[in-house]
């Protein structure tokens, strides 16, 4: 992680355990670091209108719970990279865990009978987030939160690839899809981490719209955001065609997915 330069800003000295390799209040006097904040609106404004769809289909609570817990993280986030505050950062952290669980309970208990609850997923995946959250308040280690949401993701992907191989292999193009995408923004997040003096440096030269392209933690909130999106729209069609109801996948402005239930046919 990069130091934060010298300017300041109108939320003072960090006091995150994270400062990323933006540079801090180069565009803004109120804002920190301004691209990684605005990036997070693609996982703010797409996963509400998701929800309210969702709502207006009349399904489960969990999957307006998956929207809604995906707009959370982005909110959190944009607090986190408007402020760099400790409290903030937590504020992003902590619900990328909780809403991943749901994510989890979605995609585990999708063969179940309509509006069942199973206690007993519930119940371990509260104690983790609550031992998460434990531990996390007292040891402030960055690494610990990504290995706990490391293995939130891995049991995704795991179920996943296990659904579209053997049960919906229909489904095989949006699960690869929500996947490469995420992986993508997680190999830039990575670059951006490794190679931080090297993209630093090499936006003293370049021009400022192209330098912006090279803002990659804001492409992994992009990337990433896309990739849980698509994933909740992957959790959905499954559960709804198990269900025996007809999802359609739409396009709005021909271009952003989004998932429509209709009834079930009456004979």
């Amino acid at each position: 992680m990069a130091p934060s330069i010298d300017r300041q800003g109108y939320w003072g000295q960090p006091t995150s355990t994270l400062d990323w390799c933006e540079e801090n209040y180069v565009v803004s006097f109120y804002i920190a670091e301004f691209w990684n904040t605005v990036s997070n609106l693609i996982m703010i404004l797409p996963p509400i209108c998701g929800a309210i769809q969702t709502f207006r289909d009349g399904l489960e609570l969990r999957y307006i719970c998956s929207f809604l817990g995906l707009a959370a993280v982005g909110i959190g986030s944009w607090c986190f990279h408007m402020t760099l505050l400790y409290e903030m950062q937590l504020l992003d952290e902590l619900p990328m865990i909780y809403s991943t669980c749901v994510f989890v309970y979605c995609l585990y208990e999708c063969f179940k009978q309509e509006n069942s609850v199973n206690l007993f997923p519930i119940v371990i995946l509260f104690i983790f987030s609550v031992s998460v959250t434990l531990v996390y308040l007292q040891w402030k280690e960055p690494v610990f939160h990504q290995v706990m949401y490391g293995a939130l993701v891995a049991c995704l992907v795991m179920r996943s690839v296990f659904i579209v191989t053997w049960v919906y292999p229909w489904l095989r193009a949006l699960c690869y899809t929500s996947l490469g995408v995420f992986m993508l923004g997680f190999l830039l997040w990575n670059i951006d981490n490794v190679f931080c003096d090297s993209l630093r440096a090499s936006r003293q030269s370049l021009p400022p719209g192209v330098g912006v392209v090279t803002q990659f933690h804001a492409w992994w909130h992009i990337l990433t955001g896309l990739g849980s999106y698509l994933h909740i729209l992957l959790s959905l069609q499954i559960r709804s065609t198990y269900l025996k109801y007809r999802p359609k996948v739409k396009f709005l402005c021909g271009v952003w997915p989004t998932l429509h239930i209709e009834p079930q046919k009456t004979s």
